[in-house]
């Protein structure tokens, strides 16, 4: 399990190519985080397909509608090369997030972490969202995993520079 560095070369995924719309090559993106402004901003981006292929596009024009957002990308121009486009994911470089304010952290800066509860305990894997709370979810060295929730009661620092997480306490 290697660490990977926050770089920018690192790109996180933020939406998702639900179809196209219309018939000008338009496509509809399912967004992770409809309050976020990110793709307004036009960054650079990537398409990375079920099969695995990476496809750098940029994007012509970008707009919001009810529960999803609208893009037009560069030499995507028909239905047929936005229905291609379907079910790709989108990816912006880690960079394009930008910092969090003091004493938050990003959920894709904690992945890859080495947790300590004492000596290493194991790496985040990824990190998983719950109504009540985030979890961590921890990969041992022996491959077990564990879930361990976001809180004071069982996180005791977070150093995310460090690439380190400190458990206070584990679950039961």
């Amino acid at each position: 399990m290697g660490v990977v560095p926050l770089t920018e070369a690192r790109y996180i995924a933020v939406a998702v190519v639900a179809r196209p719309h219309g018939v000008a090559g338009e496509l509809r993106l399912t967004v992770y985080n409809l309050d976020s402004d990110l793709l307004l901003g036009k960054p650079q981006l990537r398409l990375r397909f079920i099969d695995g292929t990476l496809r750098p596009l940029r994007m012509n024009a970008v707009r919001r509608v009810p529960g999803a957002m609208l893009v037009r990308l560069e030499s995507v121009t028909s239905r047929d090369a936005a229905e291609a486009m379907r079910g790709a994911i989108v990816e912006v470089p880690r960079s394009a997030l930008g910092s969090p304010a003091a004493g938050e952290f990003f959920h894709c800066d904690l992945e890859g972490c080495d947790v300590y509860h004492g000596d290493l305990f194991g790496r985040v894997e990824r990190v998983l969202s719950y109504p009540t709370c985030d979890a961590l979810l921890i990969e041992r060295p022996d491959g077990a995993k564990l879930e361990v929730p976001i809180t004071d009661a069982f996180v005791a620092r977070i150093d995310v520079d460090d690439r380190r997480i400190e458990l206070a306490n584990l679950p039961e």
